[in-house]
């Protein structure tokens, strides 16, 4: 007999009910993700989180079972009823522009990838997953920005724009670049779908939202020391590198043929 998920909205209930504090999506994720509580994570456990939260907030208004204390920081009202001072003040003004972040400009990025755990070719197979348990995103087809890195020195700063990602990536395995990095951050504008597809970049940004995304990019991207948090306005989910099978697959065809 097939297993049936709980569905998302009641998973995060139960998180949340369980909090004697508010969360961040991303925090309620990972313990849905912990404690098993769904069997399909999708691809983007954390969005879907904060999607599922923020539409209700949008959509349901004054009937809706949630508040939001902080960007991306959610509580129960009946929890809040409890404990009035874990709102922040102006929190109720934060709730009535409730929006779903992660498709502000910047949709997911990833830091510090290894040059050698991608099998290099004209389209790459450049996987990423949330978090554990969630599915990988092949992030290929992305377009945005990347970072090219000698050990920890950035060396290089380029777009993908008219090529995507995969493929401005590989180029530089050719290039004078070719010798010269061993890792890549890159930081991408469409937005991905909870079964792992790469959508479509609106046609136009607001400057209230480009302005301070790129300012986060920056920080995140080059860890000034005298910015002492990373940039507050990167929305943007990120995903942690995995290797591409075919590289260990390589690896133990190469050991069998040894043998």
């Amino acid at each position: 007999m097939s297993v049936i998920d709980k569905k998302w909205r009641a998973v995060i209930d139960e998180v949340l009910a369980e909090s004697s504090t508010p969360l961040h999506y991303t925090d309620i994720a990972e313990r849905i993700v912990e404690r098993k509580l769904r069997i399909h994570l999708g691809a983007t456990p954390a969005a879907t989180v904060n999607a599922q939260i923020s539409r209700s907030i949008k959509h349901d208004g004054s009937d809706s079972p949630y508040v939001r204390v902080d960007r991306g920081v959610f509580a129960l009202k009946s929890m809040i009823g409890e404990n009035p001072a874990a709102v922040p003040q102006g929190a109720e003004n934060a709730n009535a522009e409730a929006e779903e972040y992660q498709y502000d400009i910047i949709t997911s990025f990833g830091m510090f990838w290894r040059r050698d755990n991608v099998e290099w070719n004209a389209m790459p197979k450049l996987f990423g997953v949330q978090q554990i348990g969630a599915d990988s995103v092949d992030f290929c087809r992305q377009i945005g920005i990347y970072l090219l890195y000698d050990g920890r020195e950035v060396i290089y700063v380029g777009r993908s724009t008219d090529r995507p990602l995969g493929r401005r990536l590989y180029e530089h395995t050719a290039d004078r670049m070719a010798t010269r990095w061993d890792r890549f951050s890159w930081f991408g504008l469409l937005p991905v779908s909870e079964t792992g597809g790469i959508g479509v970049m609106p046609a136009t940004y607001p400057a209230e939202k480009l302005v301070p995304a790129l300012e986060a990019i920056l920080i995140e991207a080059l860890e000034p020391r005298q910015n002492r948090k990373r940039g507050d306005d990167l929305a943007a989910v990120e995903y942690s590198q995995k290797t591409d099978p075919d590289i260990d697959k390589r690896k133990a065809k190469a050991i069998i043929d040894r043998i």
